[in-house]
């Protein structure tokens, strides 16, 4: 009798990963996070950039985790040389947020394609909540399009849903003066929300952004956007107004909600457990946008690995809201509009360059 061959999702090969950084207890703490996944194999460790590159001659990985501070040579610039030599993708994991540094946008502008923020793990739940973090993003970076990398399918894992913070309840379902725009984003999404918004003239109407990121780099890509934008855009404080010509970005590590209190918008800023294995959640965001705007908002969904935000843009559409979702050719990682399209979430599938226009359409449309 001839064997069943096994199933496909057994013959993929796993993500090869080279974690770079010079404290080897960093180190051995990286390569045994990493090494519960089945779905990952570390094929090495490397303490400074020149013995990476040494390892990286032996065998390309598909994924390096690099840290930023090391001897001989410093994570931006082994970055900046990997991106113009042979890019790989790269996730950087630092502690160098503190006190306004500016090494999040360097590590963006240099190629970096996930940012991880070294986390305590001096509790069984840190420790769990670091290794989910650290595996999806290097799952969501080996997914990353650099040239004509091809994307790796995408395993489906057990998550909560937006339920385990906000209980679905009736949409808001009259329509008002007051439009918003609710936007998530994940892998790809720093630079696809820099693309967005830079183009927005100050007079846009008023938007709130849940982009997966860390907690305190939230901040400085904030500052760094207000730094090119129009529109004034900052990190989203608890109790907020939503105003036109600004736009509000989740904290890290918090959930964040959009309220109404009369004719007025404002946001919430929660903390809660991880929904669709993030916090913050694109489907929070998008479900308390149901019954604080319904018909008045207008979702949109671009580019990130997984399916956050695609049932929240669900509701949203049966709300009465508009909705769109970025298309394929202009993601990095084609995961998280794709699984809305596939649920029927996106009125309308727009590149990324015709989103900027969609949103001043809808914005005028009062």
């Amino acid at each position: 009798m001839t064997a069943s061959p096994p199933p496909a999702s057994t013959l993929r090969r796993p993500i090869r990963v080279l974690v770079v950084d010079d404290s080897a207890v960093v180190r051995d703490a990286m390569v045994r996070l990493l090494g519960q996944d089945p779905e990952i194999s570390v094929i090495g460790s490397a303490g400074d950039p020149f013995a990476a590159a040494q390892k990286i001659a032996a065998e390309v990985p598909d994924v390096i985790t690099l840290d930023i501070e090391m001897p001989r040579m410093d994570g931006l610039t082994f970055l900046r040389k990997i991106m113009a030599q042979r890019p790989i993708p790269v996730v950087i994991c630092s502690t160098l947020v503190e006190g306004g540094s500016d090494t999040f946008a360097q590590a963006l502008e240099a190629g970096a394609v996930e940012v991880f923020l070294k986390p305590r793990l001096d509790t069984r739940e840190r420790l769990e909540e670091a290794r989910t973090r650290l595996c999806d993003l290097v799952k969501a970076a080996a997914q990353a399009r650099l040239g004509l990398r091809a994307r790796r399918p995408e395993a489906p894992t057990a998550k909560l849903t937006a339920d385990a913070v906000l209980p679905a309840a009736r949409p808001l379902s009259y329509r008002t003066t007051e439009q918003i725009v609710v936007i998530g984003a994940s892998t790809g999404g720093t630079e696809a929300l820099r693309a967005v918004l830079e183009t927005l003239p100050p007079d846009a109407p008023g938007i709130v952004i849940v982009q997966h990121m860390p907690e305190r780099f939230t901040r400085q890509f904030a500052d760094r956007l207000d730094g090119l934008c129009q529109i004034t855009v900052r990190e989203a404080r608890d109790g907020d107004r939503v105003l036109r010509g600004q736009a509000l970005i989740a904290p890290g590590n918090r959930h964040l909600l959009l309220a109404r209190n009369g004719a007025q918008y404002r946001v919430e800023v929660r903390d809660g457990p991880l929904v669709r294995r993030h916090r913050p959640s694109v489907d929070v965001l998008f479900r308390s946008s149901t019954r604080a705007a319904g018909p008045n908002a207008l979702g949109i969904l671009l580019t990130g690995m997984g399916d956050d935000g695609a049932a929240g843009l669900a509701e949203l559409r049966a709300a009465g809201a508009q909705t769109v979702a970025q298309s394929e050719e202009s993601c990095v990682v084609y995961g998280m509009p794709k699984e809305a399209v596939r649920l029927g979430a996106a009125m309308e599938i727009l590149h990324l360059d015709d989103i900027p226009r969609r949103i001043l359409s809808f914005g005028s449309a009062v």
